[in-house]
């Protein structure tokens, strides 16, 4: 990638009020606890509080040397203003000041883009993401990505990518265009490796770089003990996921490790992952993550897993 990033990122969606209204204070202590554990990658989008998750990452960086971290927000959901009437409707706990319209067109993009820039108060990000792309690849790659692709000749960006849930649509972008990173939330996990057969190939044959996020599978990877009511893609966990991540679970706990602390090192193993984003949304919470991302893992917790198929045998391991 063109850019260079640290190899754990701050994602900001939880600072934009994610399931619930957090203060500013909350959340600029979680990007200063962030700064002060080494973290110099903070993500954020459009889509996060409407606006909220970059305006409060913008205020909390502010006076720190701009040359000595990253941005990267994304394109795709263009903000008009609204009636404000009632709350957010996509779990975000904010007023509905703004309303989401999908946009992949040139013009979107380049009007996103700028009032991004506004709520963040700077004058570049280093990295733009076509965000969820799903059912719009026409217009994602037939205007959104050529439109990205001269604001990077411009110098206007450094890097340009594709953000999803997904694999599929991902690969054929590392396959059709000239991308430079892919920001790949699941898919890639302790938990599930559907990604590994042939799109992690790709991007390291391409020169693709893939930051991984989602590595706690919405919650059901991101405490010691998995509860039964745990989440996975922002549902309830089914039974049989629940039971995989207990016995994953177990196979930490003979190693001394806990399961969030695999989980959040698991991904970098794999040579074209260069970040692992977690979102954080207080300075406890982004210190215990900073915590896992800096235990030790022995190589036999690594190799345990794979004898008993609780990840792929393929898998290369940190």
């Amino acid at each position: 990638m063109k850019v260079a990033v640290s190899r754990l990122g701050f994602g900001a969606a939880p600072i934009g009020n994610l399931y619930r209204e957090i203060s500013d204070a909350e959340a600029f202590g979680a990007v200063e606890a962030a700064w002060q554990t080494g973290v110099r990658y903070f993500d954020t989008a459009p889509h996060y509080g409407l606006g909220l998750s970059e305006r409060r990452l913008g205020v909390a960086l502010a006076g720190r040397p701009r040359d000595e971290y990253v941005i990267s927000t994304k394109v795709g959901r263009l903000l008009e203003p609204f009636d404000g009437s009632g709350l957010d409707d996509e779990g975000f706990a904010v007023p509905r000041h703004f309303r989401r319209v999908r946009d992949y067109s040139a013009d979107g993009v380049k009007r996103s883009l700028e009032s991004s820039l506004e709520r963040l108060g700077t004058d570049r990000v280093e990295i733009v993401y076509i965000h969820d792309p799903d059912d719009h690849w026409a217009s994602a790659v037939g205007e959104a990505y050529p439109a990205l692709e001269e604001l990077r000749s411009q110098g206007v960006v450094g890097a340009i990518g594709v953000g999803m849930n997904q694999w599929e649509m991902p690969e054929r972008f590392v396959r059709e265009t000239d991308i430079d990173v892919v920001m790949l939330a699941g898919r890639y996990t302790l938990l599930e490796q559907p990604s590994l057969a042939s799109f992690l190939p790709l991007c390291v044959e391409r020169g693709v770089s893939v930051v991984a996020c989602g590595v706690f599978n919405s919650g059901l990877l991101s405490k010691p003990v998995v509860a039964a009511d745990a989440k996975y893609n922002y549902d309830d966990a089914p039974a049989e996921l629940v039971a995989r991540a207990r016995a994953i679970a177990e196979v930490c706990g003979r190693h001394g490790v806990t399961l969030p602390e695999a989980a959040i090192q698991f991904a970098l193993g794999h040579p074209a992952v260069v970040s692992v984003v977690i979102g954080s949304r207080t300075a406890e919470q982004m210190t215990a993550n900073a915590s896992y991302f800096a235990a030790e893992i022995p190589a036999d917790l690594w190799n345990e897993l794979k004898a008993l198929n609780l990840v792929d045998p393929e898998v290369p391991t940190p």
